[in-house]
């Protein structure tokens, strides 16, 4: 028997249709992507419109100088593929560089931590591929709304305040772009950004003979015209997260000698329907062995809202996150994802499954070569484990975060699409460009040897993580910010709609939980034995049970974990949409 949703009430319906559907972390952006189906586009122009939207409305959780990583089908192919809007780490990211200036970690704020930025090439060669709108209408929308003004959303508001200090005394560009006025601004406030919108406005004047041509020269452009000069400005010593002031080391040639791409999707089957994911250079295979771990229980104790299943779940995720902090990565030492969705390894690691939470970090040997990890930091002082997100500041109390969109059309194409970096607080503003350069290298280590280590030319391990699961002509595309949460938040829903029965809106909307027992993927890279963070909803005696086993559980509040946004196509044809309603922000649109 499978478990079943509650009779309750949801923060919104489940917006069904046959025209098309999307879902993103901001209004704004589900609207323009709306917009562009409603006008003709496809999901792909469609979501490269609201991609560009949430560089400007969200700015603190993504930016131009960030980073992408979707799943995108097509429709008529066979199986999604990655588009990887992942950049390496610059030549001169050498881990002797970093120790010689005496860190021994990355810093999660400052130039020092700028990867080569991915996501505006990925969405152009998203859009040169598999869209069918010229540019200039793309970026219609991301222009109107720099130039003209859009009202500054909450989060962005206090995000700012929090790192008003920062700002005022030591990144002077940052405080001019975010602080005219010399206060942080309110809630609602109109920003504009006309720098950034002249940009946007350069790529769609480079020229070209024909859409695609177009499309190639505002790609040409961004990587050897507009981004150096980004690089540039962030190798002038400037304050990072360590409280020291560094030069970054991006340079052109950094950023000549690399492209965004696509790549095969990982995959495993559960119940039926394929799962895919990005390879082990992401945390995706993570979701995909937990669910290998889980495959053979009983339906009813894979319900998240039980002491049986949310145990199961939490001790799953916390061996197939073991084996991501000691295997993920994208060096030569890194495991690949059949190994360890492997039979054999799946069963071995399943075995160690018990009644109570184990208290360690149990990394397996997927190929035989013993684990390599960390020191493990355990400082409660610099991260309390509530949420998983990028630490960018000395103290820890200031967090950057992630974006998502998901859109679907009426022909059959589906993308599932995570960017993020280039917070207006991960770097400072680069004035006559209006955006600033990501810190995805604070996900790599200062060890020699580790299949994360920091290496010149090789990407970070990032914690970018959509999904899309499909079972004949049914398609799912989901994906939530937060960090080292995003598959750990995506998990119970995919449990309720695919066991549970649940709509998108039940599933997104229910009680979620998540392991803190993994080593933070952001500075200042802590782990938190046998921890669990639950939202208060859960039910009493459920957490009396984890408690119980010896999970250490952290209340979170009602509505504070899990941020998910899904859109679907039913066997019958019908689309749906689900939007994640925590902090008032995430949106769905459709008809």
């Amino acid at each position: 028997m499978s478990f079943t949703p509650p009779a309750a009430f949801t923060t919104r319906p489940t917006l069904r249709g046959t025209f098309g559907m999307c879902a993103s972390t901001h209004w704004t952006a589900t609207a323009t992507a709306q917009a562009v189906l409603e006008r003709g586009g496809n999901a792909f122009d469609a979501a490269v419109a609201g991609a560009f939207v949430l560089h400007v409305v969200e700015p603190h959780l993504n930016g131009p100088g960030g980073d992408l990583v979707a799943l995108i089908r097509p429709a008529g192919a066979d199986l999604p593929v990655v588009l990887m809007g992942q950049g390496p780490a610059p030549a001169g990211a050498t881990i002797e560089h970093f120790v010689a200036r005496g860190l021994d970690l990355v810093p999660g704020a400052g130039g020092l931590a700028a990867a080569v930025p991915g996501a505006v090439d990925a969405w152009l060669l998203l859009l040169r591929d598999h869209g069918t709108w010229e540019l200039a209408d793309v970026l219609a929308y991301a222009i109107g709304y720099a130039r003209d003004g859009h009202p500054l959303v909450a989060g962005a508001a206090a995000t700012i305040a929090r790192v008003a200090d920062l700002f005022a005394e030591h990144w002077p560009t940052s405080a001019e772009r975010w602080m005219p006025d010399g206060s942080p601004p309110a809630p609602d406030t109109l920003v504009r950004n006309p720098v950034w919108a002249d940009v946007l406005e350069g790529l769609v004047g480079a020229g070209g003979a024909d859409r695609e041509a177009r499309i190639d020269a505002a790609r040409t452009r961004w990587m050897t015209e507009v981004l150096p000069e980004a690089a540039a400005f962030i190798r002038r010593p400037h304050r990072h997260a360590d409280g020291g002031d560094h030069p970054g080391i991006l340079t052109a040639d950094d950023l000549a000698s690399w492209r965004a791409d696509y790549e095969a999707a990982e995959t495993v089957t559960f119940r039926g329907w394929g799962v895919f994911k990005a390879g082990p250079w992401s945390q995706g295979p993570a979701l995909l062995q937990t669910l290998r771990l889980i495959e053979h229980a009983a339906d009813e104790h894979l319900d998240p809202a039980t002491a049986d299943g949310a145990h199961l779940l939490l001790e799953a995720q916390k061996l197939a996150y073991a084996d991501r902090d000691a295997w993920f990565g994208d060096s030569d030492g890194a495991v690949s994802a059949d190994a360890v969705l492997a039979d054999d390894y799946i069963a071995q690691r399943r075995a160690l499954i018990g009644r109570e939470a184990s208290p360690l970090l149990r990394p397996g040997s997927p190929d035989g070569r013993s684990p390599q990890l960390p020191p493990l930091r355990t400082d409660a002082a610099v991260a309390d484990g509530s949420t998983g997100e990028p630490t960018v500041d000395r103290s820890g109390q200031t967090r950057g975060d992630t974006c998502h969109i998901d859109v679907i059309d009426r022909w059959g194409n589906a993308i599932s699409a995570t960017p993020s970096g280039g917070w207006l607080q991960s770097s400072p503003t680069v004035s006559s460009l209006g955006f600033c350069l990501g810190t995805r290298l604070q996900a790599t280590w200062l060890l020699p040897g580790h299949p994360a280590s920091l290496t010149p030319g090789r990407r970070p391990r990032t914690t970018l993580t959509p999904t899309l699961l499909t079972r004949g002509s049914e398609v799912i595309a989901m994906g939530s910010p937060g960090g080292d949460q995003q598959d750990q938040w995506q998990l119970p829903v995919i449990l309720r709609i695919l066991v549970g029965g649940y709509t998108g809106q039940q599933a997104i909307d229910a009680p979620t939980l998540n392991t803190t027992a993994l080593i933070d993927s952001f500075w200042p890279r802590t782990w938190t034995p046998a921890g669990v963070t639950v939202e208060d909803r859960m039910d009493a005696g459920v957490v009396a049970a984890l408690e119980a086993r010896g999970h250490r559980v952290r209340l979170t509040g009602d509505w504070s974990l899990g941020r998910v946004t899904a859109v679907g196509r039913d066997a019958d044809g019908i689309l749906w949409a689900a939007a994640n309603p925590r902090g008032a922000q995430g949106y769905a649109a459709g008809r």
